[in-house]
């Protein structure tokens, strides 16, 4: 597989590809998220925020096709969506000793039929989504011998390989030092931009993603709101969403969360 040739087939102008149209999530007759109204677009770097409990994986699993809507619509507008959804790592198995290149590996089974093994176009995309993440060196070594960063990167990379337009993150920082949030942060940054994926991210830490998302949607008990980044950033929204006072300021052009007076 050529190298340059990115890992998506939809369109690079920013229109809507996923749209909810007062959409309501629940289980049973419990609706966690009522009357969501908004579009996921191409090319969309969309983060999802608020307090534990007020119903991000919930709209994940909306957004996956996961969880069926309790009222409205959610519709596909682009025939050539494939997802590719990154757990969080603590909830990855590791009792079977796979090596990193076979987790990845996982990304080909929508690919080959029943019965059949993977062929070499299939491992060229493994080697190639390994690359990309930075994690070809450690491709043999058994995923559970990983450090916390290469983990995350190895399931980044089976998203990658399963020829993924659309990543969908779940706390891909979480327990992670400042040093590996930032380079976690830094490869989703240049998948979105030089691999032209769609990328939603979910995280409770708003300081991790603030300097990266283009747009925030901010998820509480209540309400519901997408925002550009730029929008959300100001006024007294997060201090509502998180029912805490928070500022947003800036140091050396970067963005951060101030909370209580402390930083975030």
């Amino acid at each position: 597989m050529d190298k340059k040739q990115n890992l998506r087939g939809m369109k690079t102008t920013n229109q809507p590809i996923i749209s909810f149209n007062g959409v309501s999530l629940g289980y049973g007759k419990k609706i966690v998220l009522n009357d969501l109204n908004f579009d996921i677009l191409s090319n969309d770097f969309l983060g999802i925020i608020g307090p534990n409990g007020a119903g991000k994986t919930t709209l994940l699993k909306g957004i996956l096709g996961l969880l069926k809507p309790t009222s409205g619509t959610i519709t596909a507008r682009d025939p050539h969506i494939k997802f590719g959804y990154v757990v969080q790592r603590q909830f990855v198995d590791q009792v079977f000793p796979l090596t990193a290149r076979e987790i990845v590996s996982m990304g080909r089974y929508r690919h080959i039929k029943l019965g059949r093994g993977l062929r070499k176009g299939d491992w060229d995309h493994v080697n190639h989504a390994l690359e990309i993440a930075g994690v070809s060196s450690v491709a043999c070594q058994t995923y559970r011998s990983l450090s916390g960063g290469q983990k995350q990167r190895v399931l980044i990379a089976r998203a990658l390989a399963s020829e993924a337009n659309i990543l969908i993150l779940d706390e891909p920082t979480n327990d992670m030092d400042i040093k590996g949030e930032t380079q976690i942060m830094e490869l989703i940054k240049n998948i979105h931009a030089k691999q032209r994926v769609t990328v939603v991210i979910v995280s409770h830490l708003l300081h991790n993603i603030i300097n990266y998302v283009q747009r925030l949607a901010c998820v509480t008990r209540d309400t519901f709101l997408v925002q550009s980044i730029e929008e959300a950033t100001t006024g007294h929204y997060l201090s509502e969403v998180f029912d805490s006072p928070i500022k947003v300021g800036e140091i050396t052009g970067k963005k951060v969360v101030i909370s209580n007076g402390s930083t975030d």
